[in-house]
């Protein structure tokens, strides 16, 4: 039987990367402790499956030693003190999908004749605050009134992400990797991140986060592209990044949800805080989070009250049970941007694009469900 020589430590390095251990790895591979010690070498059927197991490209296992690998864009992390000093394979995988689906859309768009998107790059960090949110709001046609009247969170994020796709975004939410249920995302590893392009701007939306993490996420990576820069981010509503660009950013995302002219007529200042903070929460339909950090920048909460206020209700939010999947088709539109999936739609049906193609790019095989999603886009046949 033919055997392959694989270095101890690979196995190693594969299964850090990966997040599972050489234990929990053993359950499916019997051999692997043996082969981590050198003992003994798989075969190339024993190294594929432990390649599969581990989502680890095959070719990495054959090189004298484990691979740097570094994440394709500006990295601005600050999680716990930046502990995540390796990417994961899913945030890795993620990264070079959406890349991927980028330039295919990038193509697309020169082909189709379209534009430069003249809010790409339009600004710097030397840009007003108050100025660049409210020209960003404008572009989107974001009513604060309009947003008032939707009935839930969920609703005001689904129309902001509408927004953005109108104005050329290209909006990817999941919390799984492509279309794998079984690797789901962790939002203590990125909560999101911006791929500038003229034609083709992108952010991904990590939708294991709550749906108000993701609207401050959102704002935050529109910032980004304001700014003409692509960028991996952690932040939330309560981070004052040292980063020049992620504090900017930041202070940019508040505005633009809450701008302060607005919040300081409405802030009744001797009300109860919970009281107060959860009706300001309705009103600017954002989260409690956000909230708090607007009272904080209107001089209402102290350092130490904002924190101790700031905790328990984060704590009180992660305890609160997740929605359920919605319909499937509504999902994958949402994973993969309907934007993006509208344009490969057409373009397959058109013959401009291969079905492989397309499969590969959307995350599924089956001719129907590409029908489906066509249909459920209105771009069916």
């Amino acid at each position: 039987m033919l055997r392959v020589e694989v270095k101890p430590e690979l196995f190693r390095w594969a299964s850090e990367r990966a997040g599972i251990t050489i234990g929990a790895l053993a359950e499916r591979l019997p051999q692997l402790p043996a082969w981590e010690r050198g003992e003994l070498r798989p075969t190339l059927k024993q190294a594929e499956q432990f390649a599969t197991a581990t989502h680890t490209p095959i070719g990495y296992l054959f090189l004298p030693q484990p691979p740097v690998e570094q994440i394709p864009i500006p990295d601005f992390r600050t999680v716990a003190g930046g502990r995540f000093a390796r990417p994961s394979a899913d945030l890795l995988d993620t990264l070079y999908t959406c890349q991927q689906r980028q330039e295919w859309y990038r193509d697309f768009a020169r082909s189709a004749g379209e534009d430069p998107l003249a809010f790409v790059g339009a600004t710097d960090t030397s840009s007003n605050i108050e100025v660049t949110a409210a020209d960003i709001r404008s572009a989107l046609g974001f009513d604060l009134d309009e947003r008032r009247r939707l009935p839930t969170w969920t609703d005001t994020l689904r129309r902001f992400i509408e927004q953005a796709d109108a104005l050329g975004v290209l909006v990817m939410v999941s919390g799984v990797v492509g279309s794998n249920n079984r690797r789901k995302l962790n939002p203590d590893e990125f909560r999101g991140f911006a791929l500038s392009d003229p034609l083709a701007p992108l952010v991904f939306i990590n939708g294991a986060d709550t749906k108000a993490a993701q609207m401050f996420t959102l704002a935050h990576e529109l910032a980004h592209l304001w700014l003409g820069e692509s960028a991996l981010s952690d932040v939330g509503p309560a981070s004052w990044p040292s980063q020049c660009v992620e504090a900017w950013c930041n202070r940019v995302a508040a505005e633009l949800l809450v701008p302060m002219a607005v919040f300081g007529r409405e802030y009744q200042r001797r009300a109860d805080r919970h009281d107060e903070t959860e009706r300001l929460a309705r009103r600017f339909k954002v989260s409690t989070l956000v909230i708090l950090r607007r009272m904080r920048d209107a001089g209402g909460l102290s350092e130490d009250d904002f924190w101790d206020t700031f905790r328990a209700e984060a704590k009180k939010l992660r305890g609160m049970p997740k929605g359920k999947g919605g319909d499937f088709y509504l999902t994958l539109g949402a994973r993969v941007g309907k934007r993006f999936a509208r344009a490969l739609v057409a373009s397959t049906q058109e013959g401009r694009s291969s079905f492989t193609e397309a499969f590969r790019l959307l995350g599924f095989k089956k001719m129907a469900t590409f029908r489906d999603l066509g249909r459920s886009l209105g771009v069916g046949f």
